[in-house]
């Protein structure tokens, strides 16, 4: 590719590609030149919707199915075959969701291309590649995959080229390289970053070099990935019916791209860019009121009108009246007629995006008034309490009121991570001065706030993630990849750890010899698994691992790994839900509790299971964030305050954030050969929300242990109080 961009064969453009960045509305957006709603980026996930058709709507596949030759081929992603169920003469899609396959997924596609480019039938063939955007979900975009997949995309438009150039019925073949979207620094997309809203767009054509001598490529990197001149990416559909002869598509809000206006006379020049404008008009007149644009004198600032419509009507105006006094003897006419309609275009372009994302205020207003009105009435019913809180009553009551607030500006809701650390330290450490004050700075349970605050800032700082940071250096990315041996170390000892829970207090009637094999060989297997993932998924990781030992574990697939992870896990679960509890009913009440703890324990290993291997320590760091609370005497409200906070900070230290390009996929296909959309979901729930899941778990033992207690107590006092009474009599 650097070679044709150099020699003037290819013409590179920055794509910009509104958010949602995902796949199902980006293709939307390429083949029709409009703006994809936000419903596509829930309908791109249901393998199984038909709703989100295209088969209806006016495309340029569509328009190069009504010409001569009107075949068209597809292979690959098979989003192409739901929006286009009918259009395609041959096609072999694939599940874009199976993102645990790098390789198949690409041959797949790359097998086609040698008989079909000495076919003479089809006059379009769509290829999808989907292995760079598995790369990126799976390990990042600097995953050592990345380089390897890009160059074998390399190979594949040097043989596409090479044949245009050597096959005569390919001759007047415009090929056109893009992606759908980018990706962030964590290899995910769907939001608004810069790295996943500037794709790359690439025409390729011996015939360009007679009007292009070629850029620089490759060039410096950019740090907002604005490599060559930007363009929009539904600018990629009017582009094409320009260049190939077919009318625009009827919603197309694309402009056509000037770059490549050197191929017309300037006569046609002003015809193709006024049919382009004139398309858009006609599109705005549908949307905003007619006679707006019917009569509107021009003026010479129209940025000055008092609506955007209005400026449109006038910027439209003002280029319809130049084109009615040009004259063929003035120079530069032509030229200034061009450039009027286009700045039209690219304004109404400007002004159809932000209304596709236009709210109705009103109802949103009257919304919040009723909210603020169901505020202010459980505030006066509850006013008599509001006199007598506790200090985490107060506290609890200033958190919420502190985040509903903050949900109103949308940086905050970016960062919303910092909001919970600082809240949550916040709270400790105020733990920590009233639990001090109360027992006094020598005794340990007053400190252990203190130690809960130590823990708490590793935590914080083990995954970067918002939109400000989420690229800065963090415990994951930065010290993990050269400190291989700590992070083994860590992982080893989670494990370690969950094995010491599961064999003291999971067999009630086995021996605790048996309970140690079942679970050492359940977490060795867990282990394994994890050591064969990290194989495959970021074999940086494992440098220093035996060679022997990891191709041995390569011959058994991960599937039938985790399978076996999960299959033990169901077991264990069984043995304790029936056996335990048919043989259990003469055991006292304190043994009957137990069963409790071991679901949470397996319920760890799981969610182990289904975190990358640099989170699985932060199961660790929970265990001990769990001790130090139920060490502590806390009351209802600071036991439930305190864990609502970790549910919360566990979410974001897990490396989520509010935006949709923060769903990690890596293991929503854990034990799956097939896309399977509700076993997929339940997976990718499991996996980005296990910080959240866990201290639920542990949320709800730590109030069963606090109940109890208070039970204890209540029943001391009633007998206390008896035995006061029979002294009495």
């Amino acid at each position: 590719m650097p070679v044709l961009i150099s020699s003037g064969a290819a013409i590179p453009f920055t794509a910009h590609a509104t958010s949602p960045t995902i796949t199902m509305p980006r293709v939307k957006a390429i083949t029709t030149g409009s703006i994809p709603s936000f419903l596509d980026a829930i309908l791109n996930f249901a393998e199984s919707d038909t709703t989100s058709t295209l088969a209806h709507q006016d495309t340029w596949l569509a328009q190069m199915q009504a010409k001569k030759n009107g075949k068209l081929v597809m292979y690959g992603d098979d989003t192409w075959l739901k929006l286009f169920p009918t259009t395609f003469t041959r096609a072999d899609g694939t599940s874009s969701f199976f993102v645990s396959d790098f390789s198949e997924v690409d041959n797949n596609v790359t097998r086609h291309i040698p008989n079909e480019l000495e076919n003479d039938d089809w006059n379009t063939m769509i290829l999808h590649y989907l292995g760079l955007d598995h790369i990126g979900h799976k390990a990042g975009p600097r995953s050592p995959h990345m380089v390897p997949k890009q160059k074998e995309m390399d190979r594949v438009v040097q043989q596409i080229y090479k044949k245009i150039e050597s096959e005569a019925h390919l001759q007047s073949t415009l090929f056109v390289l893009c992606g759908d979207h980018g990706m962030n620094d964590a290899g995910n997309h769907g939001g608004s970053s810069a790295g996943e809203t500037s794709p790359a767009l690439v025409f390729v054509s011996p015939k360009f070099k007679q009007i292009s001598n070629g850029v620089p490529c490759p060039i410096e990197t950019e740090e907002e990935f604005r490599f060559y001149n930007t363009v929009e990416q539904s600018d990629l559909a009017p582009t094409l019916a320009g260049l190939l002869g077919f009318p625009v598509p009827r919603n197309n809000l694309g402009v056509f791209i000037p770059h490549f206006l050197h191929f017309w006379k300037d006569s046609d020049k002003l015809q193709l860019i006024y049919g382009n404008a004139r398309q858009i008009l006609n599109v705005i007149k549908a949307t905003f009121a007619n006679s707006l644009f019917e009569a509107n004198t021009p003026t010479e600032d129209c940025s000055l009108a008092a609506s955007s419509v209005n400026e449109l009507a006038c910027l439209w105006a003002r280029a319809e009246g130049h084109l009615i006094e040009c004259d063929d003897t003035v120079d530069g006419c032509r030229e200034q007629a061009i450039t009027r309609l286009i700045e039209f275009s690219k304004r109404s372009q400007e002004v159809m995006s932000n209304t596709a994302s236009n709210y109705n205020i009103s109802r949103l207003n009257f919304g919040m008034i009723l909210a603020t009105a169901a505020v202010i009435a459980a505030s006066v019913a509850s006013l008599s309490c509001l006199r007598k809180l506790t200090l985490a009553e107060a506290a609890y009551l200033a958190v919420s009121l502190s985040y509903g607030g903050m949900m109103f500006a949308s940086s905050f809701v970016e960062e919303e991570q910092h909001f919970w650390y600082w809240s949550t330290s916040g709270w400790l450490a105020c733990l920590y001065f009233t639990k001090s004050r109360a027992r006094g700075l020598q005794k340990a349970p007053g400190l252990l706030p203190a130690g809960s605050l130590v823990v708490l800032r590793v935590i914080r700082r083990w995954n970067q993630t918002g939109q400000k940071f989420a690229g800065a250096p963090d415990i994951t990315k930065s010290f993990f990849p050269s400190h291989r041996l700590i992070l083994w170390g860590v992982v080893l000892t989670t494990y370690f750890d969950v094995v010491r829970r599961i064999s003291r207090r999971g067999f009630r009637y086995a021996s605790i010899e048996l309970s140690s094999i079942i679970a050492i060989t359940l977490c060795l297997a867990a282990f394994i698994f994890k050591v064969s993932f990290t194989n495959a998924d970021a074999p940086e990781l494992l440098e220093g691992f035996s060679q022997t030992l990891l191709k041995g574990l390569e011959s058994i697939p991960l599937v039938m790994q985790v399978r076996a992870v999960f299959l033990g896990i169901g077991g264990v679960v069984a043995y304790v839900l029936f056996f335990e509890t048919k043989f259990g009913s003469v055991r006292k009440r304190k043994e009957k509790d137990s069963r409790v703890w071991i679901y949470h324990d397996l319920l760890t290993l799981f969610l182990a299971t289904q975190s990358r291997v640099t989170n699985v320590p932060l199961f660790l760091f929970f265990e001990l964030q769990f001790q130090i609370i139920d060490s502590l005497e806390f009351s209802l409200t600071e036991l439930t305050l305190t864990s609502l906070l970790f549910q919360y900070l566990s979410f974001f230290a897990f490396g989520g954030s509010n935006a949709i390009s923060s769903i990690d996929l890596s293991n929503a296909y854990n034990g799956i050969t097939n896309y399977n959309i509700i076993a997929v979901g339940i997976l990718t729930f499991m996996s980005n929300w296990a910080g959240p899941i866990w201290w639920t778990s542990a949320t709800s033992l730590l109030l069963h242990l606090c109940i109890n207690v208070i039970g204890g107590n209540i029943l001391f006092w009633l007998a206390a109080g008896r035995y006061k009474g029979d002294k009495q009599h």
